[in-house]
């Protein structure tokens, strides 16, 4: 299993890895900015009614295919992260540096708060959904929610890019991701709000159980790495890797966000 380890500034600032995190920002951006987008959209088309089941699957459908594309553009450059939690994963599970998970956060926070201030600038200053706890769930239940889809999606992550013995499965990862997001937003947008990305709770915070949240779901990444590991042993770097010299480089987004986040993920409803 690959050794964790801190990096060099030097390698994190060479070219490659500039590269990297720009294309994170630019995946981050899109992400944000189509997912977060289509929540407006949707509270401009119903004056702001409560979201319904129609909304919610247009909502999550729009997330879905967000990402898929957001990933695809970013994989052969960065390694298309578009997520802190994805990032923190790999980072704790030796796939890329610590030194270089901090940069890839750092560029999907921007590319999030970026996305939401253009969509504040495009439409004429509508308020960005936040994430909101709906009626009759607690801040347990809300948690926990959370730990489990975004355990799901991590765990797709490591199953369809990152095991080496995944084989022509890696082809479909993108798809596969942009499917099980998709998916945890119809399951978990009428409870927690269906976030998936710690930096969703961040830059726009709703609510202190938000903020809970996104403490629990970077420590759950790291489990999560942890545990996918011991099952499936990789011995292979992420499918999308810079290599400069002796270290590897995938970048994120959120990140992301950041999936941000002012969201780098998200999923903002008001329920």
């Amino acid at each position: 299993m690959p050794a964790i380890a801190f990096g060099r500034f030097d390698d994190s600032f060479s070219l490659g890895s500039l590269k990297a995190y720009l294309a994170e920002f630019i995946s981050t951006l899109l992400f944000v900015f189509a997912g977060v987008g289509s929540a407006i959209a949707y509270n401009k088309l119903t004056s702001n009614a409560a979201l319904d089941p129609a909304g919610l699957v247009a909502v999550a459908i729009c997330h879905g295919f967000a990402l898929f594309v957001a990933v695809s553009v970013g994989a052969n450059i960065s390694g298309g992260h578009v997520n802190p939690a994805v990032t923190f994963g790999l980072a704790v599970g030796g796939q890329i540096t610590i030194l270089t998970g901090i940069f890839y956060w750092i560029a999907q926070l921007v590319g999030s708060i970026v996305a939401c201030y253009l969509l504040k600038v495009v439409t004429g200053g509508l308020a960005i959904p936040t994430h909101g706890l709906a009626a009759g769930v607690g801040a347990v239940e809300g948690v926990v929610m959370e730990i489990i889809i975004t355990f799901a999606l991590v765990y797709t992550v490591y199953a369809t890019a990152v095991d080496p013995k995944k084989g022509s499965l890696g082809t479909i990862a993108p798809i596969a991701i942009g499917f099980i997001v998709g998916a945890n937003i119809l399951a978990a947008g009428p409870f927690s709000g269906g976030s998936m990305n710690p930096w969703s709770a961040v830059a726009w915070l709703d609510s202190s159980t938000e903020m809970c949240s996104c403490t629990i779901n970077i420590l759950l990444s790291q489990t999560i790495s942890k545990l996918v590991e011991f099952l499936c042993p990789i011995e292979a770097h992420f499918p999308f890797v810079i290599k400069e010299g002796k270290s590897n480089f995938c970048s994120s987004f959120f990140f992301t966000f950041f999936f941000f986040e002012t969201p780098s993920f998200a999923v903002h409803f008001d329920l």
